[in-house]
Order: C-alpha cells, then structure tokens, then sequence
C-alpha cells in the first residue's frame, strides 16, 4: 500500500472495528513488521518496555490456540495471533494495552482487522505458548483480512457532552 493510500491516525480511531472473521488470506511480511514496529515504539512505563510479544502464524497452531481461548474460537482462522505477555501489575496490563491498540490501529489502517481476545492467563494456553509461570499472558490478538466487506465505524458511541467534564467532575 503507498504512503497515499494509508488512512491517518484519527481516520483508524474513528473507523477500527473488532473484526473476528477472516479471509483465507496471508498477511503480508512488510504489514506484519509494521505492526510488530507500532507495538514495540509504544511508549511505556519510565521506557522498560517489559512486554514480550509472541507471534503464531502456524495455521495449526492458529487451530489450536483457538480451541484453547475460550473467548477466541475465531484466532483458528485468522491469518496470524500475537500475544503479549507482561509483568502481573497494573504497569503491566496498562503498558500491554496501550501496545495492543496501537498494532490494532496500524492493522487496521492497512486493511487488516483484529480483536482483542480476553481471559487468556490460562495455564493451557501459557504452556502451549511456553510463557513463564511469573508472567502474565494479557491477551491474544487475532489479525486477518476481514472476509466480507465490512463498514467503517458503524458503531454507536454516547456523544461527547455525556461523556467529557470540564475541570470537575459534573461539569
């Protein structure tokens, strides 16, 4: 994809949906590194970027993960699945999603969907994935074209005045 043709930021905000459905359909190396580049240029807690990222492309290994992540059957069919592991303390999870949304966002800005799988600290999945007892399996991402059209922010959010205050609470 050219320079040209990639949306801006604000564009992949407003239009990201959670796809979990995917096209038969191989991500392309240079998509996946930039993806892997967004999450690891995230900014972290005082930069000790303690995040680990483990990336499936395997389509059986993509099966199996999606057998074991109660909430996340659709990881089977997705083109590849990064999970990332962290420290268990709020640092951790905090860090961890600010590099989630941002490989969600760049995915997303070239065409590619994901979802955030959740409840994944489960000791199957941490052994089939080899991540260390001490350490927190945040979540799994499935990435993958998305294999029907989909719409653009179709989505339904309270408008601004509900939700923002003005120098206190209330206001």
């Amino acid at each position: 994809m050219r320079k040209s043709d990639q949306m801006n930021v604000f564009e992949a905000v407003k239009t990201m949906l959670a796809i979990r459905s995917y096209a038969d359909r191989d991500i392309p190396q240079e998509t996946v590194d930039r993806i892997l580049e967004a999450a690891r240029l995230t900014a972290s807690s005082q930069n000790k970027q303690h995040w680990d990222f483990i990336v499936v492309r395997d389509r059986e290994r993509l099966r199996q993960l999606g057998q074991m992540a109660r909430h996340g059957p659709y990881i089977a069919n997705a083109a590849m699945a990064i999970a990332v592991v962290v420290p268990d303390r709020p640092v951790g999870y905090l860090d961890g999603a600010r590099a989630v949304q941002d490989m969600m966002l760049v995915a997303w800005a070239d065409g590619v969907g994901s979802n955030w799988v959740g409840n994944t600290n489960t000791r199957e999945l941490k052994e089939f994935l080899n991540v260390p007892q001490d350490r927190l399996l945040l979540t799994i991402v499935p990435f993958g074209y998305p294999d029907r059209a989909v719409g653009k922010g179709k989505t339904t959010r309270k408008p601004l005045e509900e939700i923002v205050h003005m120098e206190r609470y209330g206001q």
